[in-house]
């Protein structure tokens, strides 16, 4: 009974080096997640940029999951290329080095006295009124349970391994270390599993660290474990992918391929690789590795560091190889992922959300403002269809015209349901005020476009009405309603470059404002000659009616795309 508890009590210290982690790397993503966003967009014009990127990003934020999922998303959204994604993945896996030094330096120092009185000035920060105090409270606490969880597997880790119990946990691993090669073949499937069940690398790592400094496995066979946790690492980037576009599939099948390659190499020069390693910590004083004495005081020192150093020496090689063949790994992904035929001919269907969040809630945000601008483009698309209606005099192209129109606003009904369901699901998150705010805005952007399809039926049932009272625009009246087609198409346009921009640089909506202008004075003055033609018996007066009418719902689709460059320009 005692050795199930003392099991238990080891899982429950690695939950809360788990939760440590996670409560870290989300709290920091919380606190710059807007800023981390900005960073990365920016940062990715040159192959040194995007590994430095990534490295900085991950070094931060302490997960490369996160800043894979984060590249995925924004690749998924269209806001990085795929080459300049396939660069910042390999700095996010170079941005995991200070992770594991983190984790060594956990193990083989008891940094756990400290703990406790750091979750004090965490917990003091949270109660703060202000969202970034709370998010540097949330980092603290979740530093201070990340070692306090490495000082307990430590702990418990010894206990288990007291002489009643020892001699059953040597025979249990000593099963699998007879086999040569195989053995190391055995312990890096061991560690690709390990990580996919835990989804974090750093607590395999602590794993791996632990069954070394306890002698349960030889340097050689956690060396094994750490290159495949390199590998399940991949799963959770491919997890996040499945519900994204192609061009996300490719990213983290990049990732993959990564991390596969680097597995391979180093299985082929395995044995020289880890004397490499071992000369590298015998180097800088302590005993090597490969044939420590665990009876040596700082023969767990030695371990850790070999450790720490293998993996860095493994993302470092494995990056500076790579990194330039990044076309060549994006021919591949390209060849591995294909696209699925007529992927881009649905044009009801969303096209940068596929499914499901992709990243952070923070981070989800922009999948939903990439939709938002295609949106808007489908809706200009649809007021094309508006203008040949107005001109087509043929009643049976017309009546082909008008089917258009009211598939149009089925399709609007529908992006922005689906939309509104994203953002619903992404609301459910922790967010920062400002993206709250920026939620809010999305909201009523949608709502607006919605407006849009629901305008050009309207203009289609007025055009049915005339043309079933056979009434027809002459000259005159096609010549004023195209001066406002082209006055409100001069809007659409500003209202579309206001969308494509980042909230960053909506600073002055005058493009709109002034579009908005055009379209009142142009419906007043074509209202004031309507009255003086009704006044004159220019035209009949039921023909002037249908005339007002379209003329009145082209101004209302003015208004409607105002309201979105408003609306936008109000996040910022």
């Amino acid at each position: 009974m005692h050795i199930v508890l003392l099991v238990f009590t080891l899982l429950g210290a690695l939950g809360m080096f788990l939760y440590g982690m996670t409560l870290m790397s989300e709290s920091l993503q919380k606190a710059a997640g807007d800023r981390l966003r900005s960073f990365l967009a920016s940062m990715t014009s040159t192959p040194f940029k995007q590994v430095l990127t990534g490295t900085a990003i991950t070094t931060l934020v302490q997960s490369s999951s996160a800043t894979t999922v984060m590249v995925v998303s924004f690749v998924n959204a269209g806001l990085i290329t795929l080459a300049n994604a396939v660069g910042v993945i390999m700095g996010a896996n170079v941005g995991t080095i200070p992770t594991i030094w983190i984790t060594s330096f956990g193990f083989s120092m008891d940094i756990s006295v400290i703990s406790l009185p750091l979750m004090a000035i965490g917990f003091v920060m949270m109660s703060s009124k202000t969202a970034q105090s709370k998010n540097i409270g949330g980092f603290i606490i979740g530093f201070a349970m990340l070692f306090l969880g490495l000082s307990l597997m430590k702990e418990n880790a010894e206990a288990i391994l007291s002489d009643e119990y020892r001699d059953a946990m040597m025979a249990f691993f000593g099963y699998f270390t007879g086999y040569g090669f195989g053995s190391v073949l055995i312990f890096l499937l061991v560690g690709a599993v390990l990580t996919m069940v835990l989804q974090a690398s750093s607590a395999t790592m602590a794993i791996t660290m632990l069954l070394a400094t306890t002698g349960l496995i030889g340097f050689d066979l956690a060396a094994a474990m750490v290159i495949g946790e390199n590998i399940g690492t991949t799963i959770t980037a491919n997890m996040a992918a499945s519900v994204g576009n192609t061009s996300a599939k490719r990213a983290a099948m990049a990732h993959t391929v990564y991390n596969v390659f680097g597995a391979i190499w180093v299985l082929v020069l395995y044995h020289p690789f880890l004397k490499l390693v071992g000369f590298t910590v015998s180097a800088i004083g302590l005993s090597n590795p490969l044939s420590v004495n665990l009876s040596d005081p700082s023969a767990q020192m030695s371990l850790l560091f070999g450790i720490a150093i293998l993996h860095t020496m493994f993302k470092l090689i494995n990056t500076l190889i790579l990194v330039w063949f990044i076309p060549s790994i994006v021919k591949t992904v390209t060849m591995i992922v294909k696209a699925p035929e007529g992927e881009e001919e649905e044009v009801f269907r969303l096209k940068y959300i596929t499914g499901g969040l992709l990243s952070t809630a923070e981070l989800s945000l922009d999948e939903a403002k990439q939709e938002i601008t295609y949106f808007a483009e489908l809706c200009q698309k649809g007021y094309g269809y508006i203008r040949q209606a107005i001109n087509e005099q043929n009643p049976e192209k017309f009546a082909e015209l008008n089917k258009k129109l009211v598939k149009y606003e089925d399709i609007t009904d529908r992006i922005e349901f689906e939309i509104a369901s994203y953002l619903n699901e992404v609301s459910n998150g922790d967010l920062s005020e400002r993206s709250d705010y920026r939620i809010k805005a999305m909201y009523k952007i949608i709502g607006e476009l919605e407006s849009l399809g629901d305008s050009g039926e309207a203009i289609g049932r007025i055009l049915q009405r005339k043309n079933a009272h056979n009434k027809v625009f002459d000259e005159d009246m096609l010549s004023k309603l195209n001066l406002m087609l082209d006055t409100v198409q001069t809007a659409y346009d500003a209202m579309l470059e206001n969308l494509r921009k980042p909230y960053e640089d909506v600073n002055d909506i005058t493009n709109a404002q002034n579009a908005e202008d055009a379209i009142n004075s142009c419906r007043n003055r074509l209202r004031e000659e309507h009255i003086a033609n009704i006044e004159n018996d220019s035209y009949n007066y039921q023909t002037g009616v249908y005339y007002m009418d379209v003329l009145a719902e082209l101004e209302r689709i003015g208004d409607f795309i105002i309201n979105v460059s408003q609306a936008e320009e109000a996040v910022r």
